[in-house]
């Protein structure tokens, strides 16, 4: 009973709640197969553990919690369930943490530096990325498959 018990803390803890030691109030913009949104949420994180709240006239109506799985308001799926079920399956297990943390997406592939951030165009036979991570925010675009990720300042 103690092994069973033991079994299922460690399964659901990953779904916990978390102390995070920064929070941002963004405006976040996502434009993706099954969630389309543009309003204020706010962004939370800690190390690699970052949590995405999207309100929409003051109430919570989606909540993306990333570490080593990736939990919402259905349930926790695994990274490339997630990015099978709300962005593209060919992109990269870490590519929502990377977006939400401003890192480079692709191992850096096509990184080149800019004036307070950096720049990546990805081009091939399933995408057509442009990123751009500066001080003013994230812009991810994927011209092939419609998919659109932008998180700004809210004081611009």
């Amino acid at each position: 009973m103690k092994y069973i018990l033991l079994i299922f803390v460690l399964l659901f803890s990953a779904c916990g709640t978390k102390k995070y030691e920064q929070t941002q109030t963004k405006i976040i913009t996502i434009k993706s197969p099954k969630i389309k949104f543009s309003d204020i949420g706010y962004l939370r994180n800690s190390g690699k553990s970052v949590e995405l709240e999207l309100f929409m006239a003051g109430k919570c109506i989606e909540k993306i919690a990333v570490n080593h799985i990736i939990c919402t308001s259905t349930g926790c799926m695994s990274k490339s369930g997630f990015n099978k079920d709300y962005l593209n399956q060919i992109y990269p297990d870490d590519i929502m943490q990377n977006m939400l943390l401003s890192h480079a997406i692709y191992n850096g592939k096509n990184l080149v530096k800019t004036d307070g951030g950096f720049e990546q165009q990805i081009k091939d036979e399933t995408v057509d990325i442009f990123y751009k991570v500066d001080s003013h925010g994230v812009q991810f675009k994927d011209r092939k498959n419609d998919i659109i990720f932008k998180i700004k300042d809210t004081d611009e």
